[in-house]
């Protein structure tokens, strides 16, 4: 339950200005929590922090549990003595706009591998001593990662030599590590015990970065809003290392998949391919993996969205043979019975539901009886198809709920502006009671955003800059490089947009006091 007027922004850490190729958890992390302050925002949100996979997207992780070793800042390894001066000199190519993935991350891997190769051969007795008790600390989740993504390495090599695209764990490795087999693991531990070592310090790093950055940020009145993806991706530690929670055969391929029907949308619908729970095998051990997925989260994040919240109520599940969602069926989820379970064993982590698209009773029934928040998308509110997205205008706003200008699924709002109709322009125009233009309507739906009973207010840093389309963040259902490769420009603290946040949030009661 949303107890105050709050506001604030969203802005992956990815997309933060900075010269090696991609944003980290460095210098610019901490400026950017110094913008918020000087905006008098209360909130940051980000995207979902784990290790990328295919595609990029930060909703395709290889770990729930684990985070974004790209994030790991080289300038403070560097601090440290575990790199040189002279390896932090980019390639003349990297761009200061976008994230160009492949070559960064051809860059920066070795640096962090040697890095990290320098810590565990140099580092201090104190800083050895506080590297073992994170690996102790962490070792349900932290093994497994460590050394999935060791054997990956491997895998992914011969998968390269031989022209095999797709390459998985459950459709290339060897079927005894695949399996689990005692004797595998024991003999893939002992062949890449080094490998393995190398990924706990990079995700001791990551946390140890990552968790001094949310303490600037606290200490400042300012909360970090994480985001978690309600299912995990196939090729993940995840699933590996516990096939009996997902709905697989017995060679551990999944037979039922994750996505949602034809839409006003998608005329197939979306085939998402993640694995689905086993919900009644889940329920039955009192849900200990959800439990310790959501404290993971609630060490790492002050609130979290729950992505797809209405898979809790029920999820759409397609036969894995199927080449489209457009066959499939309903079948219920026990969200009841898990949120009661946290609950109940002091998982107390707030959740805001993300419940964008349709939503039936049941899910507005789930979150309403634990007192979630869920979102209102401003964009939404303006939709040609008059009575489609009532529940999006300001005026139909709920006081328990976030209201956005957009999210990073969707167009900034210049953007979006500029994509509609007349019609739906002088829409806009007749509700604002001002006439709009691509210049100014971004900011007239910040203030509209602000000035709404919800809660919260939340706006894309694109749109604070008043920027278009070129900035987008995710297109959905598209791979591409354009997806996730946004970036702040590095002048964007220069100029009066904080003073106007400022402004907003005094003027309607969200301003940190």
């Amino acid at each position: 339950m949303l107890s105050h007027r709050a506001a604030g922004l969203l802005l992956h850490p990815t997309s933060l200005p900075g010269p090696l190729g991609m944003g980290d958890l460095g210098t610019q992390a901490y400026a950017f929590v110094d913008y918020l302050a000087d905006a008098k925002l209360t909130r940051w949100q980000i995207l979902p922090l784990g290790p990328t996979g295919y595609g990029d997207s930060p909703y395709a992780s290889f770990s729930t549990f684990a985070g974004n070793h790209l994030l790991i800042s080289l300038e403070r390894l560097a601090h440290e003595g575990h790199l040189n001066e002279g390896e932090l000199q980019p390639p003349a190519e990297f761009s200061a706009e976008r994230v160009n993935y492949g070559p960064v991350i051809e860059w920066k891997l070795p640096r962090l591998r040697g890095a990290a190769d320098h810590f565990l051969r140099h580092a201090s007795d104190e800083r050895h001593h506080a590297f073992h008790e994170f690996c102790q600390r962490e070792a349900a989740w932290l093994d497994d990662y460590a050394l999935f993504m060791a054997i990956k390495e491997v895998f992914d090599q011969r998968a390269r030599e031989a022209n095999f695209e797709g390459a998985t764990w459950c459709n290339f490795w060897d079927a005894d590590i695949r399996s689990r087999q005692p004797e595998a693991l024991e003999r893939w531990r002992h062949e890449q015990g080094h490998t393995a070592a190398i990924h706990r310090v990079w995700q001791f790093w990551f946390f140890e970065q990552w968790l001094d950055v949310k303490r600037y940020a606290n200490e400042r009145g300012i909360h970090v809003i994480g985001d978690l993806p309600i299912f995990v991706a196939l090729d993940s530690a995840d699933v590996w290392a516990a096939p009996h929670e997902f709905r697989l055969d017995q060679n551990l391929q999944p037979t039922h998949i994750a996505g949602v029907p034809p839409d006003y949308f998608a005329k197939t619908g979306q085939r998402w391919g993640n694995p689905l729970y086993d919900w009644p095998r889940m329920q039955a051990s009192g849900f200990r993996w959800w439990v310790e997925r959501f404290r993971g989260i609630g060490r790492m994040v002050d609130w979290v969205r729950v992505d797809h919240f209405r898979g809790f109520a029920a999820n759409w599940s397609v036969p894995a043979s199927e080449p489209t969602a457009q066959v499939g069926q309903w079948d219920g989820a026990p969200g009841h019975a898990l949120f009661t379970a946290l609950r109940d064993q002091g998982v107390n982590v707030p959740i805001i539901a993300e419940d964008l698209g349709e939503i039936t009773a049941d899910v507005d029934e789930l979150r309403e009886a634990f007192g979630l928040p869920g979102m209102r998308i401003l964009q939404f509110a303006f939709d040609a198809e008059e009575g489609r997205n009532l529940m999006y205008l300001p005026h139909n706003h709920e006081p328990n709920s976030v209201v956005y200008t957009g999210t990073h699924d969707n167009d900034t709002t210049r953007g979006w502006y500029a994509a509609r109709t007349e019609a739906e322009r002088q829409r806009v125009d007749q509700y604002l009671g001002r006439t709009c233009s691509e210049e100014s309507v971004a900011w007239e739906l910040i203030r509209t955003a602000w000035a709404s009973v919800c809660r919260l207010a939340v706006a894309p840093m694109q749109d604070v800059l008043n920027l278009g389309t070129e900035a987008r963040m995710n297109l959905p259902g598209v791979i591409g490089p354009e997806n996730w490769s946004w970036r702040l420009p590095a002048d964007y603290a220069v100029g009066d947009t904080a003073a106007r946040l400022a402004a907003f949030s005094e003027l309607y009661g969200r301003a940190k006091t």
